[in-house]
């Protein structure tokens, strides 16, 4: 008989090292008219000669993802479309449709349902999805999985495994907001728990970082201005889980390695502050925090120049070697971890 000590626990090969082992079992696409699989962002398969569909699905569970005392369903219906339309987008494709599946709990009410697809709603207006089905089931916490769907022609499409030694390595937008947003409203949780009905919320000066937290935005803008102007990234992913992991994930699939300056890593002044506040350091927020749904790339230098906007930093280079390195202001280099969000860590260090 089988006892506790004859089975792994998840958490000792984590997330990934878990992904690794699906993909040992399941084995490589024997269809040809599949471009991509489990390794990037989306799945890729060929529809006809020159098009592509993209395609990802996204879970988001009540207690791991999200806690509806600091997430209003409202929000969580825009962040869980939100969330998938960043993995379409980080192959540089257009979403289309999506699936929705929710697992509802006895404490979910009818106008919690609605509200959560009245942000679904405000989500799908602004990204150009539509909803085409799905399924519920009761649950014994909210679970939400959703599946979208989009299209690009083939020749458009962009992987994680594109970058080369030389090319430029560039984020969108800013970092560490989502992470900053996150340790506010845990703050206020806290302070809701303890004071009850003497708690008055303070959101005001923080509402940068919580927004980003709670409805992050999916940089479907900036893959549309690269076609504008004839750029295509030579590699490609979305900040999920943040830039520490992220990074290593495009290395790796790429088969080189990148120096990062960490003074060129763009952050929010209200990230900052909020690190502040918190006696924490803000490369932390930035490099490890995650959810920020930003567009790591690499790209040439002369396309970039094609970019006329701020839309984006220069924050490091990939280079021949096959780690990545963190470059400090003062010249001193150190390796960069692996950090980032694991559904699975032990999170007792051990």
């Amino acid at each position: 008989m089988a006892t506790d000590s004859d089975f792994t626990p998840i958490r000792e090969v984590g997330e990934f090292g878990l992904i690794d082992r699906m993909k040992t079992i399941l084995g490589k696409p024997t269809n040809d008219d599949v471009l991509a699989g489990i390794s990037d962002d989306a799945a890729v398969y060929r529809i006809d000669d020159d098009h592509v569909h993209v395609m990802t699905t996204d879970v988001l569970i009540e207690g791991v993802h999200f806690d509806r005392l600091i997430n209003p369903m409202e929000y969580l219906g825009m962040k869980s479309i939100a969330v998938n339309v960043s993995d379409v987008v980080a192959m540089n494709a257009e979403p289309r449709y999506a699936t929705v599946g929710l697992g509802l709990p006895e404490t979910v009410s009818v106008e919690q349902v609605e509200s959560f697809y009245q942000g679904m709603r405000k989500a799908c207006e602004r990204y150009g999805v539509t909803v085409v089905g799905g399924d519920t089931s009761a649950a014994h916490q909210l679970t939400i999985s959703v599946t979208v769907v989009g299209e690009a022609r083939t020749r458009d499409v962009v992987y994680r495994r594109g970058a080369a030694p030389g090319d430029l390595l560039c984020v969108t937008g800013d970092l560490g907001g989502a992470f900053a947003g996150l340790k506010i409203l845990l703050r206020q949780r806290q302070e809701l728990q303890e004071r009850g009905d003497d708690f008055a919320p303070n959101v005001e000066e923080y509402q940068y970082v919580i927004q980003r937290h709670l409805v992050p935005t999916a940089r479907l803008d900036v893959v549309r201005a690269w076609r504008e102007a004839g750029v295509k990234p030579h590699a490609l992913i979305d900040l999920s889980d943040g830039l520490g992991s992220d990074i290593h994930h495009v290395c790796t699939q790429s088969g080189c390695g990148a120096e990062l300056h960490v003074a060129a890593v763009p952050v929010a002044l209200e990230t900052r502050r909020v690190a502040d506040e918190f006696e924490e350091d803000v490369d932390t927020f930035a490099l490890f925090g995650g959810e920020d749904y930003e567009l790591l790339f690499a790209a040439a230098r002369d396309d970039l120049e094609k970019i006329e906007d701020e839309s984006y930093s220069v924050i490091g280079r990939f280079t021949a070697e096959s780690d990545v390195t963190v470059k400090m202001p003062d010249g001193t280099t150190f390796p960069l971890g692996k950090g980032g969000y694991d559904h699975f860590r032990d999170e007792s260090g051990t």
